[in-house]
């Protein structure tokens, strides 16, 4: 098998398409370090030996006893530490740029690197977000406004930037901890007459990491540093690297959760979650257009819908959901009820656009939503009670993630209730 760690402050759905790019020579395993994607940060002010152990443990948890490992910036310096500290846990490594920060750099980056980043009462920390995902791949640092700092590899990719702004939305603050500790981490490159698993280190035209491949000093035997010219050439030699010393290709049963996890229906993933693994599935229970999964009852098991939260979009929404309860072992479905209200306007557009619009228009309605129902009747006839809390910022925050992870998801998913009047089986 082929574990990959991922960059901060990204995820492992950063994998997404290179998993499927190479499953035909590995079996593909991509966590989410502590702090990012869904897991827990790790506690107190860890450092790069944390995250280290934390890998290792997750290995170990797994049953994986050896394996190859792939990593792109941060997640290479977390595997480079890693081996230094259980090599015999790797058949080899391939890594995508190793940084060598000088003192000066390092000092650079504390002040300014990583800000506190916090849900705001307007959503302003939003409009910070998208502009400096965007900006990263035009200047780095991202806050560097000198001619000096302009990247060759610019670009304007919507896709893109609102995928690393979906996975930083994910982490929140708790990025500053994995990403401090990767900027903070020494040069951890074992010494050169070390026995340690061979390991390629490539980085191409246009990284800024490229650089740092003539900072990397002595390293052992059987490791290789290369300058490349573009991305693929990288994942090229990155895979043919691992290829010749993958060892054990056999991949060992998994360990998994008994209390969540993905159910595969078709080509798409189902994210559930159950209270209490021994009861049965019993009920299962649903959430409301552009909402996610709550905490499931005893004896029931919760899922994000289709489009929604963690799970896969599928044109076939109750079809799917059906499908989902009976795999699950689920005897009831509660269907909920559908919001009061136009369709047309409960779910503004999600799409993104190269200014992120969409990030403020969930906000908005996240915000509206505590005032008026429907949240775009904003008069008299259709206030709410105020309730103080649903508007504090992370509780805003929260709805209007689910809003963006839906997109219009959550507008098929009321059309579902609708044409079936809510009903139940």
């Amino acid at each position: 098998m082929l574990l990959m760690v991922h960059q901060s402050p990204r995820s492992s759905a950063e994998y997404d398409a290179l998993m499927k790019k190479w499953s035909d020579s590995f079996t593909c395993i991509a966590p989410d370090t502590p702090g990012f994607g869904q897991s827990e940060p790790l506690q107190g002010n860890p450092e790069i030996d944390d995250f280290a152990d934390a890998l290792t443990e997750f290995l170990q948890v797994l049953g994986v006893k050896r394996c190859a490992a792939y990593g792109f910036h941060s997640g290479g310096i977390i595997l480079v530490t890693a081996l230094k500290r259980r090599p015999d846990l790797f058949y080899s490594l391939a890594i995508g740029g190793y940084a060598i920060w000088t003192a000066e750099e390092m000092r650079i980056f504390g002040e300014q690197y990583l800000p506190e980043w916090h849900p705001s009462d307007y959503g302003e920390h939003l409009t910070w977000l998208w502009n400096r995902m965007l900006e990263q791949s035009w200047i780095f640092p991202w806050f560097d406004r000198r001619e000096e700092a302009r990247l060759s590899v610019a670009h304007a990719d919507i896709a893109r930037v609102n995928q690393a702004v979906a996975e930083m939305l994910d982490a929140g603050n708790d990025y500053k901890a994995g990403y401090g500790a990767v900027l903070r981490a020494p040069r951890d490159i074992p010494a050169a007459d070390a026995a340690v698993p061979p390991c390629l280190i490539t980085a191409y035209d246009g990284d800024p990491l490229q650089a740092h491949i003539d900072r990397l000093g002595d390293i052992p035997a059987g490791w290789k540093a290369e300058k490349v010219t573009t991305p693929d050439d990288h994942q090229t030699r990155s895979l043919a690297f691992l290829l010749t010393n993958a060892g054990n290709k056999k991949c060992p049963q998994l360990a998994e959760d008994d209390n969540e996890g993905w159910l595969r229906i078709g080509d798409g993933l189902i994210h559930w979650r159950s209270a209490d693994a021994t009861s049965g599935g019993g009920r299962l229970l649903l959430h409301g257009p552009a909402g996610e999964m709550a905490e499931p009852a005893q004896s029931g098991i919760a899922i994000d819908v289709p489009g929604h939260g963690q799970s896969s979009d599928f044109a076939d929404i109750r079809g799917t959901i059906e499908a989902a309860a009976e795999a699950l072992g689920a005897n009831e479905i509660l269907w909920p009820d559908p919001p009061q209200g136009d369709p047309a306007q409960l779910y503004p557009d999600m799409a993104p656009d190269r200014f992120g619009l969409h990030l403020q228009r969930a906000w908005g309605a996240a915000r509206a939503e505590q005032f008026f129902d429907p949240w775009y009747e904003a008069n008299a006839a259709h206030a709410t009670t105020l309730d103080p809390a649903g508007l504090e910022p992370h509780a805003l925050h929260a709805r209007a993630i689910a809003r963006i992870r839906a997109g219009d998801a959550a507008s098929r998913w009321h059309q579902t209730l609708i044409d079936n009047d809510g009903a139940p089986n």
